[in-house]
């Protein structure tokens, strides 16, 4: 089996678990992430709104959340297991799902105001 087609088992498998609707986030469509996810921060969390563009919808952020023009980068997701292995699992949640994950913990859950966002 491809890598590919792995990380998408393993998304499959974890919206099953969470009765979430899969939608993929393919490789070339990127991420919005902030910094602290690199150095290995936690928790981390994350939040898809709607698709727009070349984005997939996600932004992932580790520790407290920013407002600042510059808290988030782009990144493709084909790079997101070079800043944090733990996160692709949850890139297949469908828009208005969120998660929470640190050091043996995981929530995940639907949020419907992120589809107005």
């Amino acid at each position: 089996m491809m890598k590919s087609e792995m990380a998408e088992q393993i998304q499959r498998q974890l919206c099953a678990k969470y009765n979430a609707n899969y939608v993929p986030s393919e490789p070339h469509l990127k991420v919005g992430v902030s910094w602290n996810v690199k150095e290995g921060r936690e928790p981390i969390h994350g939040m898809r709104i709607q698709p727009e563009g070349d984005t997939t919808g996600w932004y992932i952020w580790a520790e407290e959340y920013s407002d600042a023009d510059d808290f988030f980068v782009p990144l493709h997701v084909a790079h997101m297991d070079e800043w944090d292995s733990k996160i692709g699992r949850y890139l297949g949640l469908a828009p208005g799902w969120r998660f929470l994950i640190a050091e043996d913990y995981e929530d995940v859950w639907f949020d419907e105001g992120l589809l107005n966002r």
